[in-house]
């Protein structure tokens, strides 16, 4: 089987040597590619030096960086991880036989910290939340969405459409293999702590409202049923709470002196059955775009099926 390790990498000069050298060590037939990001520091030069195959993506971003390295490579798995030092290389043989063994298409590295202070708390509580969110709307995929460590076959990467550009990309990841009902698996692996000199590039706040936003877009993407819904239904009330002394004053006098109120209702009311039609709608577009989502899966093997070649 071919595997390709992907390695997405910004400013990590002092980390990536020692992750390539991980990869070399521990999946030693595989390809390894780190996609630099526009790094001021001589992330490059390292890694080529390392042993790595060392190529570019001048978007900035994250998910720009994925989903040019999803188009780019192909391969029978690919291993996808941080160039910061972070996520343990040794638990991906194991990820990838588990992935061969039960067929799956995606295998998530669910961290669990050395030590107390390698996962900030901030970090820590954010990804619980997000996590927590997912779950709600789409079903439980995995204990850790945000983690940069993961296994995916072949069909999963040829049929994720990849939209994010930032952080927000692991959502999306997790997101899609809920939505297209995939096969996954977690497997509990150490998280280190970054090397002296490394720092880390995502933004508590900024990036956690980035991925809020992801979430909200990819409920409306892929739920709109019931994004449209409830806001028909919010309508649909205010509408009703606003028409209700209208209606009452009327069958008790015969007179609507509440002109004003009367318009508000009926504009309510006509943007809820707006919404509801837009809902039912966007939810049939939603569903062809699944199905041809599928079509496009369906024409790759499973990763059992590749590991018999």
């Amino acid at each position: 089987m071919k595997i390709a390790v992907l390695i997405p990498c910004y400013n990590e000069e002092k980390a990536i040597a020692s992750v390539v050298k991980d990869c070399k060590k521990y999946l030693p037939k595989a390809d390894i590619y780190v996609y630099d990001n526009n790094s001021k520091d001589k992330t490059k030069q390292v890694a080529k030096k390392a042993g790595a195959i060392v190529r570019s993506e001048t978007h900035q971003g994250k998910g720009n960086v994925v989903r040019r390295m999803f188009a780019d490579i192909e391969a029978d798995i690919y291993v996808m991880t941080d160039g910061d030092a972070t996520y343990d290389i040794a638990s991906a043989p194991k990820m990838i036989q588990l992935m061969i063994d039960e067929n799956l298409d995606l295998v998530t590295g669910v961290r669990k910290s050395v030590e107390e202070e390698t996962y900030r708390a901030g970090h820590k509580f954010g990804n619980m939340l997000m996590t927590k969110l997912v779950h709600l709307f789409f079903g439980k995929r995995t204990d850790d969405m945000l983690s940069g460590l993961r296994v995916f076959s072949h069909r999963f990467v040829k049929s994720f459409p990849a939209n994010s550009s930032g952080f927000e990309i692991e959502t999306e990841l997790t997101v899609h293999s809920a939505s297209m009902r995939l096969p996954v698996a977690d497997v509990q692996t150490p998280y280190y702590a970054r090397p002296e000199g490394s720092t880390s590039k995502l933004s508590t706040f900024k990036d956690g409202y980035k991925i809020l936003k992801m979430i909200a877009v990819l409920i409306k993407e892929e739920r709109p049923l019931l994004f449209f819904g409830l806001g028909a239904f919010v309508l649909f009330i205010l509408s009703i709470l606003a028409g209700i002394p209208v209606v009452v004053h009327y069958l008790e006098t015969g007179l609507v002196p509440r002109i004003p109120t009367a318009i508000l209702s009926v504009g309510l009311m006509l943007c809820a059955g707006v919404s509801l039609a837009m809902a039912l709608i966007l939810d049939t577009v939603s569903k062809t775009r699944k199905e041809i989502r599928r079509m496009q899966y369906l024409q790759y093997k499973a990763p059992a099926d590749i590991s018999k070649k």
